[in-house]
């Protein structure tokens, strides 16, 4: 996959009319709904275990001349998670838990992105955001890749795939049911494919 990189990017909206202000370089995206996946992880009694949850939204917005100031936004859909184990499902949405019911949505808003050491948002950079979760809002850091179609063409970033990958400690956001059962530490990989609307 190709990574994008400041030179890409640049390269891609050189067909844009000017910005007439920083505002304006931000070049908002869409989520797509196929090519779209929210995987994650969790030991039950000991053994490793996975699940995924649909994204309901996502919206990506690039900034063409500092890419550390573009924006991501994901909602995930908690009602409609599934596990491997069906007999799992329920006393994960109940209210000890995640509480489908009344927060049957979590969310992820960026604030910070720093990028890796060769400029990309990918191999190495990290995305901190707001993560709410049961109502909780926490700060968290996840490993971010953000790439062009393969095959695409250095000015085509039509279509984008991005990758936001990391952990969180449920305990921290009251998702602290079932403690002899379930450890502490839930594993994110949230994968999306975003399409230009502008």
């Amino acid at each position: 996959m190709k990574h994008l990189t400041r030179r890409s990017v640049i390269a891609g909206i050189a067909t844009l009319p000017l910005a007439r202000s920083a505002q304006a370089a931000l070049v908002p995206y869409t989520l797509s709904t196929q090519s779209t996946s929210v995987g994650f992880t969790f030991n039950l009694s000991g053994v490793a275990q996975s699940g995924t949850m649909p994204i309901k939204a996502a919206n990506i917005e690039i900034d063409t001349s500092r890419l550390q100031n573009s924006r991501v936004s994901v909602t995930l859909n908690v009602a409609a998670a599934r596990t491997r184990l069906p007999f799992a499902r329920g006393p994960m949405l109940g209210q000890s838990v995640l509480d489908a019911e009344a927060y049957p949505t979590i969310t992820f808003n960026s604030t910070d992105i720093q990028l890796s050491p060769s400029g990309h948002i990918s191999n190495g950079a990290q995305i901190t955001g707001e993560l709410t979760v049961r109502g909780v809002t926490k700060p968290v850091t996840l490993l971010a890749d953000l790439y062009r179609r393969p095959g695409s063409k250095v000015d085509d970033l039509n279509s984008l795939s991005i990758r936001l990958a990391g952990a969180l400690d449920r305990h921290a956001f009251g998702a602290s049911g079932y403690p002899e059962l379930v450890a502490d530490e839930v594993g994110l990989n949230i994968r999306a494919e975003v399409i230009r609307t502008l």
